[in-house]
């Protein structure tokens, strides 16, 4: 399988995150459901999970770090 871009990642997360495009990126398919509906959980998740991205702490679906 293939590793997942962390900068991709990260950029999916500043501009489009609250409609959960780096959820899906990731292949966390029910929770980028989850924060679309919710508008990125008002912000709030939007913003942990740019945090969360961008200090590397989120694997994708598969457990697998994400490349540098």
């Amino acid at each position: 399988m293939e590793k997942k871009s962390w900068m991709t990642a990260l950029l999916l997360s500043f501009f489009v995150g609250g409609f959960g495009v780096d959820r899906f990126y990731l292949g966390y398919t029910g929770l980028g459901v989850a924060k679309l509906l919710t508008c990125g959980g008002l912000g709030i998740w939007t913003l942990i999970d740019f945090i969360m991205i961008a200090m590397n702490k989120i694997p994708d679906a598969n457990g697998q770090e994400l490349q540098k």
